[in-house]
């Protein structure tokens, strides 16, 4: 079994519970996780990019000058290509960057990425991480007291913690996220990842 070191919010080591070596312990795959994280950076892309064919530039219905005695080229409309403020030939147009992975995979490389954390100790379980109020001042003290490091991080919730995520909204480098929405780029921007004691059993039963 893999062992997860286990500390409380004002960063005290507090022992380390076994957690499933199918989700913790597995082998680096560089390329399957490469893969992953290409995809949902391109699901990011809003993909609305457009510009203007020749059919659909403004002006150009009539002759811009005449055919002969002008001493220049012959042209048919000041909508051509490659007329100054013409149409552009094959263009940008709305499209979707979605790339589609199946889900065994993603579910895979997530866990690759856990395990290296995991493995070069960047990862640790923290008990009592949730907060009565939103409050910046309590959540900076935690992370200064279990990442003294300063880099970025981010925190794994069970459910949905609204008073977690508005107090570390202005925090920079910090990450909320469930353990049902956390996926391969969030654990791989994140220098250092803790979760909270009652997301591992959730994040095991959902990558199991």
């Amino acid at each position: 079994m893999a062992s997860l070191k286990i500390l409380n919010i004002q960063g005290e080591d507090k022992g380390s519970v076994d957690a499933s070596d199918a989700v913790f312990d597995v082998e680096e795959n560089t390329g399957l996780v490469h893969e992953v994280v290409v995809a949902l950076r391109n699901a990011k892309h809003q993909g609305t990019h457009k510009v203007k064919t020749r059919r659909e530039v403004r002006g150009g219905g009539a002759k811009p000058f005449r055919q002969k005695g002008t001493g220049r080229a012959r042209q048919g409309s000041i909508r051509e290509p490659h007329m100054r403020g013409g149409g552009v030939v094959h263009g940008p147009v709305p499209r979707s960057y979605r790339q589609n992975v199946p889900k065994q995979v993603r579910r895979q490389a997530l866990c690759c990425v856990l395990s290296s954390r995991a493995r070069n100790e960047r990862l640790a379980i923290v008990q009592g991480m949730s907060f009565d109020a939103v409050k910046t001042k309590p959540v900076a003290a935690m992370l200064d007291s279990v990442s003294k490091e300063g880099r970025r991080t981010l925190l794994v919730t069970a459910d949905y913690d609204k008073n977690l995520l508005l107090s570390s909204r202005n925090i920079t480098r910090v990450t909320v996220r469930t353990a049902a929405e956390v996926n391969t780029l969030d654990v791989m921007l994140a220098a250092r990842v803790f979760v909270q004691e009652e997301a591992l059993s959730k994040l095991e039963e959902r990558l199991s």
